[in-house]
């Protein structure tokens, strides 16, 4: 992740302008954040929104702009891999710079530490000492699809031996305080559906408190459509809370996800990226919340968000042109999922001055309200 001491006076007055001009607008979301912020577990009976784990994207900076939109109940935190020895509490604070502050954003929303690996002694000293380091909850990670990660003994592999996500899970819940969750984030199956049924029967043995499920094998990747029906037989088989996840990119998407799975929960991802107005509308779709957004954005509303990331980034330390490229990796996925006509318009620009020009004279163009905080 690059960082910067130093920026040049232009960009760093472009930035303190910004942050001037955002803190008015942005204030007002920390009153109803603060009111809607749930502690950090799934319980049931209770609908909850999570935003996903998503490495390299949902960072701290996104974490927190997220948070201040609204709409989630809590975040998990990218992944943090134990393969050696446990990391010290100062590497899980660089990771999880929230931990810091009780383990919530600026906005108040809980962050949830993530911890992947293959060795259970490994994993539950290092769970103890993500506690020991300001943790509330901690998550483990039997889904990451990633080949680097799965040739180091990590992430999805661990779905084809059930007995080890068993032997995982029971040993971090042993290290880890009664009062503080355990859960497992699980893919259906390497190569398998049915293997959720084993897979999932081990964890809650284990003593996991939830389970997220993505609706995928890790063959099938991120490739449409999810498989959402399994999700909802482990749902009714098992006794804990179920998180529903994969291909949630609209209400209907919610709709249809919990029908067939009856689950009250569910984690978004690349669906949030795409259109950030979604959480609010489907924390109202699940009486979350009593007001909800429209939950399609304009270039005004994007450029609202936009101009609050460089600021929350400019904070953390990142340089512009480390800023930009977060930015466009961003605006690219949201592309991607067909949310942005206007995208070819900005996608050539490498500086952030010029970019941020840009996308002030598309908003311009297109008299639309920002995205405005929740009510």
């Amino acid at each position: 992740m690059c960082r910067a001491d130093d920026w040049p006076g232009p960009e760093r007055a472009l930035a303190l302008s910004l942050s001037s001009c955002l803190a008015r607008t942005f204030s007002r979301f920390e009153n109803a954040v603060a009111l809607a912020a749930q502690t950090l577990k799934i319980q049931a009976g209770v609908p909850a929104l999570v935003l996903a784990p998503m490495e390299g994207v949902t960072d701290a900076s996104m974490r927190a702009l997220l948070s201040e939109v609204g709409g989630f109940t809590f975040c998990v935190a990218e992944f943090l891999r134990i393969s050696q020895e446990a990391p010290g509490a100062s590497v899980f604070l660089r990771h999880v710079p929230e931990l810091a502050e009780g383990g919530r954003t600026s906005a108040g929303l809980p962050v949830q530490v993530q911890l992947l690996g293959g060795d259970p002694d490994k994993l539950a000293r290092g769970a103890a000492v993500a506690i020991r380091a300001g943790a509330r909850a901690v998550d483990l990670n039997f889904g990451c699809p990633a080949r680097t990660v799965n040739r180091h003994d990590g992430g999805a592999t661990l779905l084809k031996y059930p007995e080890r996500i068993g032997a995982i899970v029971a040993a971090v819940r042993a290290a880890v305080p009664a009062p503080y969750p355990v859960s497992a984030k699980l893919r259906l199956g390497w190569d398998d559906m049915e293997a959720i049924h084993v897979n999932a029967e081990r964890a809650v043995a284990g003593g996991a408190s939830w389970l997220t499920i993505h609706a995928r094998t890790k063959m099938q990747g991120y490739r449409p459509p999810a498989y959402w029906k399994p999700i909802g037989q482990v749902r009714r088989r098992q006794g804990v809370p179920v998180v529903a996840n994969g291909e949630i990119w609209s209400l209907d998407d919610l709709r249809r996800c919990r029908d067939e799975t009856g689950c009250q929960h569910f984690m978004l991802g690349r669906g949030a990226l795409a259109n950030p107005a979604l959480a609010r509308a489907a924390a109202h779709e699940l009486g979350m919340s009593a007001g909800g957004a429209d939950p399609s954005l304009g270039a005004a509303a994007w450029q609202t968000l936009i101009l609050r990331l460089v600021t929350i980034s400019t904070a953390r330390g990142f340089p512009p042109r480390c800023i930009v490229g977060r930015i466009k990796q961003w605006l690219r996925l949201a592309h991607g999922a067909g949310t942005l006509p206007w995208f070819d318009a900005i996608k050539a620009e490498t500086e952030l001055g010029p970019l941020l020009r840009r996308l002030r004279a598309l908003a311009a163009a297109e008299p639309r309200q920002a995205l405005d905080p929740v009510a």
